[in-house]
């Protein structure tokens, strides 16, 4: 992963800690862990918004 990227995120979330973290924690991160507090904060972003998601199936 791109060191920078990782350096643009963890400034963001020391200056914006998530529920549960203080800038001290995310600051102490590993990289890893950084990546995967990201992952998950993101991942469900598209399952808040309230249009219906079109989905096929083939069988």
């Amino acid at each position: 992963m791109d060191p920078k990227l990782i350096e643009e995120l963890r400034q963001k979330y020391i200056k914006n800690p998530t529920e549960g973290m203080t800038a001290k924690l995310v600051r102490n991160m590993t990289d890893s862990d950084l990546l995967d507090m990201h992952y998950f904060l993101i991942e469900d972003n598209d399952l808040d918004d309230d249009e219906f998601e079109e989905v096929f199936y083939i069988f």
